[in-house]
């Protein structure tokens, strides 16, 4: 269910495209759904800015169900009525509650048919239950469920129960749709409620059913920026957790931002403040140093990244070295051994094997060779005003500082550029260009220049 518009999070934006871990809200709960065994398709029930939602998660390969008028989560198994009707057993999930995992949601599958059950209700034990819905069962030891009371409905008795509804339920769909029609929306906003169902099911002596998560940060939604906060903090650490059991190192995970879908090698070790987001792979005995953003990038085995770098969308290969303050901007490949230094920005770039460009360096548009130095200073002029042009560096290139490559150029294998160059024009393998004025020295001038502005001075101010 992802029609509403979460007014409590004050926000002009959908909340199920309001992130956690990196990614949004109603992604994350379609990911977990995806993966539970033998589940069928996925129905997106949709409402508030209906493109929007559909446009961030169809290509998760999900199907959509329009909502037009959003009256309660009942209604939005209403609207939903055709759609599942050929099935035998529904899932029902909130959009908003993106740590549900996928083995609890096997758990609660699994339970339903075990109970033979109409109706099962995944719950929660909080130590503050206030504000949510009472699950009451028919006694202590059942499994059974009597009704699911609202919080301001529930008596004085019932509100020390501390077991709440987390509104994700199993349903068995012939008993489903022939007593959904029963759910009144004779309440102060009008609605029809989907917890209304355990007790008509239950007068109509079907079976209501409840298993408790487990873990109750699971089922929490967000409702609010606060809780959308506690809901990142908390599924990042558990990424942490799940990256370090799995061999690698992150000092002080707490001041990391590790992204759901990042994948990191074992033995590599992640320096505080590091960001490591979207579908960023890191492989082994690497090291990423402190203050690094890599986004959607792969990095190959023992890459060492020094402090401050950024790098988007490019590929790091191994044994390659970064930083410190290097920009990597997208489509950047960075080859095995290769080094990229202080304040050095590649975009759409190939620096090749065992290559360097240690320092202050613009590298755009280029395909570079291996065993390339380009000199400190050095930039790729790739722009015209109007159009992008490639520059060609083959392999053993010598680039002297302060060189200037203006495209489209290629510089042939095992050439020297001068330093302070300014290169126009293609040089050929093993040739030294030289695009700069002849040096003239003019012996005594600049002595003689100071003496005649002190006589300068001193007439003016006689």
């Amino acid at each position: 269910m992802a029609a509403g518009k979460g007014t409590r999070l004050k926000s002009k934006h959908p909340k199920v495209l309001h992130e956690a871990g990196g990614k949004p809200l109603l992604a994350h709960v379609i990911a977990s759904a995806q993966n539970v065994v033998a589940a069928r398709d996925i129905f997106v029930v949709v409402g508030h800015e209906a493109t929007r939602v559909q446009g961030a998660v169809s290509a998760m390969g999900v199907n959509f169900v329009l909502q037009a008028e959003q009256r309660g989560t009942a209604h939005a198994v209403m609207v939903a009525r055709d759609a599942i009707k050929p099935y035998d057993q529904v899932i029902v999930l909130s959009g908003d509650a993106p740590m549900i995992r996928t083995q609890t949601l096997e758990r609660l599958r699994d339970f339903h048919n075990e109970k033979k059950s109409a109706m099962t209700i995944l719950t929660a034990i909080l130590t503050d239950p206030a504000g949510y819905g009472r699950v009451v069962r028919k006694n202590a030891a059942s499994a059974e469920v009597q009704a699911i009371v609202e919080d301001k409905a529930a008596t004085a008795k019932q509100k020390k129960l501390r077991e709440i509804n987390s509104g994700i339920y199993a349903f068995s769909v012939k008993p489903l749709l022939q007593y959904l029609d029963n759910i009144r929306n004779d309440n102060a906003h009008g609605e029809f409620y989907l917890p209304d169902l355990a007790s008509i099911l239950g007068k109509a002596k079907q079976r209501v059913v409840a298993i408790d998560a487990g873990n109750y940060h699971e089922v929490l939604g967000a409702n609010t920026r606060a809780e959308l906060a506690e809901i990142d903090q908390n599924m990042r650490m558990a990424k942490c957790e799940e990256l370090m059991a799995a061999g690698a190192t992150i000092f002080y995970p707490q001041s990391c931002v590790i992204d759901a879908d990042v994948e990191i090698g074992p033995d590599t070790v992640i320096e505080p403040y590091v960001q490591l987001l979207g579908k960023t792979r890191v492989g082994g005995d690497c090291r990423i140093r402190s203050y690094s953003v890599i986004r959607d990038t792969t990095v190959g085995d023992g890459v060492t990244i020094l402090p401050g770098c950024v790098i988007d969308e490019s590929s790091v290969r191994d044994g390659a070295t970064l930083g410190p303050y290097s920009r990597l901007r997208p489509g950047s490949e960075i080859c095995e051994g290769a080094r990229v230094g202080n304040f050095v920005e590649t975009k759409k770039a190939r620096l090749g094997k065992g290559s360097k460009a240690n320092h202050l360096t613009y590298l755009g548009d280029a395909e570079i060779g291996e065993g390339v130095n380009i000199g400190a200073g050095t930039i790729l002029c790739n722009y015209d005003g109007v159009h992008k042009y490639k520059t060609t560096i083959e392999d053993g290139v010598f680039v002297g500082s302060d060189s200037t490559l203006v495209a489209p150029v290629t510089i042939g294998k095992g050439a020297y550029i001068g330093a302070a160059s300014c290169i126009t024009d293609d040089v050929p393998a093993d040739a030294l260009a030289l695009g700069r004025a002849r040096q003239t020295v003019k012996e005594g001038w600049a002595k003689e220049k100071r003496q005649s502005q002190k006589k300068e001075h001193s007439a003016k101010h006689a």
